[in-house]
């Protein structure tokens, strides 16, 4: 098996696993630490979050680059790259540590209306703990970056496994014995260290890179900024889209309310995980398409296949959430986080589109014409957050989604035009082929789903027959009344391979 087949085997592993350990893990880190030190924990994390954003896009900018040069066997050319951005990391490496200690200053003053005098000190040397972490862990991704540039996948995806797993484990003994939530941040620090230890032994023994600065070249670092620009802006469209909420609940109101939004948040990150474990085996194809110059038509038609795969998942996920998923978040972390419901639903609903339109995006940064979409999402995402801002006071957690959800909507009712008008997609089309069947048989699953609910019991037990039963109901429905011929080919082959290997193993 090839580094590429490996590497994507291993994200696959990578995205399983930080979706069931972390859901295992995070009932027991709420209740060791207690719902308000979770919040606080969640709060300083999303609040050093704005600042890694510094980073500029360098490590997908390094990827690229390093790509380019092994192309054209310009080894001297490499060696003064990685020079010349190993220099920029050290000014960013200053730059945060500078920001770090403004922010420093005036954390009493930012959080003032909403922390404990108890809260603030442990929010501070938290914060300082993570920019120190952010200074380090920010130039050391460079070698992951490098890994990659070389296509070797497997060793900084093996070691991120591996490190999440340790990282796991010592969570749960940090906290039998005692620990809080600045021993959470100690111990990923060290963990950062570590893999920054093993990857760079790894670039510079194993694959031999070399930084040497030959000569410097100012055009050279106009073209990396001019690259990495727009991979910056999409990062502050990833802080907003995710970040934002949890930093001003915890200015407006509590910890405890940044806890039960950080769950809503977790579960809409894994949401989004199933998807894109669909979609981005597609990807190297899309760019194929693009290459070769694809119509509009043919890149029509295979956003609708990819589309309605994704599609077929998420309204699962989507309607097991809907059905039972307040019976999980009871069993799960208990009545105080009951809300989160309704604000992960929301989440899963305005995420949805986004992510069955997935290709389209991949379409534009093959193009080079993802700019537009940055610009658009980083302004009207930013517009949901201060429209959140405003609704916060009144409608608690609540206004904060509905502000947020609102910049999403906005942001892809405006990029469906644009993909319409520009990548000569035929959105109506898509939407069409997209919804039919599915909706009709996903309707009918929803009122058989109901009665499934009904089931008398409130235990895992019983959550586990209603999940079980949903599922198989879903899939049947689906596969006779929802799915189109080349769908159910993709599941005849799926269960076959299954059965062959079984038949092996015997």
């Amino acid at each position: 098996m090839s580094q590429l087949k490996k590497g994507a085997l291993l994200s696959y592993i990578t995205i399983f696993l930080t979706n069931i350990v972390g859901l295992l893990l995070t009932p027991f880190i709420i209740k060791s630490l207690g719902d308000a030190e979770y919040g606080l924990y969640t709060l300083i994390g999303a609040f050093v979050g704005y600042i890694s954003v510094l980073d500029f896009g360098l490590n997908n900018t390094i990827v690229r680059f390093v790509a380019k040069y092994r192309a054209e066997k310009d080894k001297k050319g490499e060696e003064n790259f990685l020079a010349i951005t190993m220099g920029i990391y050290g000014v960013i490496a200053v730059i945060i540590t500078l920001v770090g200690v403004l922010l420093y200053f005036n954390l009493d003053v930012i959080f003032s209306n909403s922390l404990t005098n108890d809260e603030l000190g442990k929010a501070k040397i938290m914060f300082v703990i993570l920019i120190f972490n952010l200074a380090i862990t920010l130039p050391g991704g460079a070698f992951t970056a490098i890994c990659s540039g070389y296509e070797h996948f497997v060793f900084p995806r093996t070691i991120n496994i591996i490190r999440y797993l340790v990282r796991s484990l010592m969570v749960v003994g940090l906290l039998l014995f005692g620990g809080d939530a600045i021993g959470l941040v100690i111990l990923d620090t060290i963990m950062n260290i570590l893999v920054i230890i093993f990857n760079g032994f790894y670039v510079l023994k194993k694959l031999k890179v070399v930084f040497k600065l030959h000569y410097f070249e100012i055009p050279l670092v106009k073209e990396i900024f001019s690259y990495s620009v727009w991979i910056f802006v999409f990062a502050l469209v990833g802080q907003f889209q995710w970040k934002a909420g949890q930093i001003v609940l915890g200015t407006l109101t509590n910890t405890t309310t940044v806890a039960i939004y950080a769950i809503c948040i977790m579960l809409g990150t894994y949401y989004g995980a199933f998807s894109t474990a669909v979609s981005g085996v597609f990807l190297p194809r899309a760019t194929k398409m693009t290459v070769n110059n694809a119509t509009g038509e043919e890149l029509t038609l295979m956003m609708i296949k990819i589309g309605r795969i994704s599609f077929l998942v998420l309204l699962m996920i989507l309607g097991g959430f809907i059905l039972f998923g307040k019976q999980f978040i009871l069993l799960w972390v208990g009545e105080n986080y009951i809300e989160a419901w309704l604000i992960a639903l929301i989440i899963m609903i305005a995420y949805t589109t986004p992510l069955v339109q997935a290709f389209a995006n991949l379409i534009l940064e093959a193009k080079s014409k993802f700019s537009f979409k940055a610009i658009v999402y980083i302004t009207l995402i930013s517009f949901g957050t201060l429209l959140g801002y405003f609704l916060v006071p009144i409608y608690g957690m609540k206004g904060m989604i509905v502000g947020t959800a609102t910049g999403w909507l906005i942001s892809q009712l405006i990029m469906n035009f644009y993909y319409q008008k520009v990548i000569k997609l035929s959105i109506l089309l898509f939407f069409k082929k997209l919804l039919s069947s599915i909706i009709p048989s996903f309707i009918i699953i929803i009122i058989i789903g109901y009665f499934i609910n009904k089931l008398p019991g409130t235990n895992w037990i019983n959550l586990t027959v209603k999940i079980i039963s949903f599922v198989v109901l879903y899939w049947l429905v689906m596969y006779n009344f929802g799915m189109q011929n080349n769908e159910r080919e993709i599941i005849k082959k799926a269960i076959s391979f299954i059965r062959k290997n079984n038949a092996k193993g015997k």
